[in-house]
């Protein structure tokens, strides 16, 4: 994960860099605000694989003499089907709906949305 951490530090500081110029030469905030958000999104990214490579070291895929035969095996769980990301679909759209049409219908969505979520994330917790 170490290479990817360096990708993605390598686009963080390109958008960094991108929103100094753009900032600079242009004053426009939306755009500035849209590169800042790119900047902050690809550090997470970063920081996240650097955190991996910190807590599992090197895996075979980061390393030039490991063989093919070392990769083999289990790679994780892959859950099953499940109707939680559709849920979650309806929520979004119920909550962008009540946004146009009022807020009982917001917080129809709201409540469907919190309920899906909770759900698919704690679906396969007991793994």
């Amino acid at each position: 994960m170490k290479g990817e951490a360096w990708l993605f530090a390598g686009t963080a500081l390109f958008f960094a860099a991108t929103t100094g110029i753009y900032w600079t030469f242009s004053r426009e905030p939306a755009g500035t605000a849209a590169l800042t958000v790119a900047f902050l999104m690809s550090s997470l990214v970063a920081f996240f694989f650097y955190i991996q490579y910190r807590k599992r070291g090197l895996r075979a895929q980061d390393r030039r003499d490991a063989g093919i035969a070392e990769t083999a095996g289990r790679l994780a769980f892959f859950p099953p089907r499940s109707g939680w990301p559709a849920t979650i679909a309806v929520g979004v759209t119920l909550l962008a709906l009540g946004v146009v049409f009022g807020l009982w219908l917001f917080l129809i969505g709201c409540a469907l949305l919190a309920g899906a979520v909770f759900g698919f994330v704690f679906q396969h917790s007991d793994r």
